[in-house]
């Protein structure tokens, strides 16, 4: 059965909790780097949890830390990977954008079987913003049955998280504090967004 827009806007908001102390309020910092729907675990209650840390690696706040492993999954996987190769928290939030996304329309990242200017989530659902019909990016299924705000929210949000410059994306805290309506979204040119300035990793491989 579809979830209702309630039931995925909490899974959402429970990821990006987890996500928020997994970045900043443990003793080390953990970068989980398989952010992605199927790591996605829910309980009775449907409260979403982040699973499978089989890829996930710990680091000192502070530190630079950099792989020599390719690690990922497609359509998830930040575009700077090829050239920084840095496991980041950053690279997270950019694989979180792209569960933003997926919860809200209900397909994949990347759909290589659809038509050229569909076939990436976030330069469809950015396209549309620019357009004025962000909202056109929502599950058909769900009809009219959502909040405007917060399903406005999740989508532009989910843009945010992928844009090519990793200082430009929002980091946890601002986006937990985006979707508990602590903070306002600051007014944004969406025209001036850079979602992809190269291919990434993903794309080449």
């Amino acid at each position: 059965r579809s979830l209702s827009w309630e039931q995925r806007f909490k899974i959402l908001k429970g990821i990006a909790s987890g996500l928020l102390y997994l970045h900043e309020e443990w003793e080390q910092v953990v970068v989980h780097r398989d952010v992605k729907a199927s790591n996605v675990l829910l309980d009775g209650d449907l409260n979403g949890r982040l699973g499978d840390f089989g890829l996930s690696r710990l680091y000192e706040h502070g530190a630079n830390p950099k792989t020599i492993q390719i690690v990922g999954s497609f359509g998830y996987m930040a575009s700077e990977f090829s050239r920084t190769w840095k496991s980041s928290t950053s690279a997270n939030v950019y694989s979180y954008g792209a569960l933003l996304l997926e919860v809200a329309y209900r397909r994949r990242p990347i759909e290589l079987e659809r038509h050229c200017e569909e076939m990436v989530l976030v330069e469809l659902v950015h396209s549309l913003w620019k357009d004025g019909r962000i909202l056109d990016a929502m599950d058909k299924r769900l009809g009219n049955s959502y909040v405007v705000e917060e399903a406005e929210l999740v989508l532009k949000l989910g843009v945010l998280c992928s844009q090519a410059a990793p200082e430009s994306r929002p980091n946890m805290r601002q986006l937990t504090q985006y979707l508990d309506h602590d903070a306002s979204l600051p007014d944004l040119e969406c025209q001036n967004l850079v979602i992809q300035d190269d291919p990434g990793l993903d794309q080449i491989i």
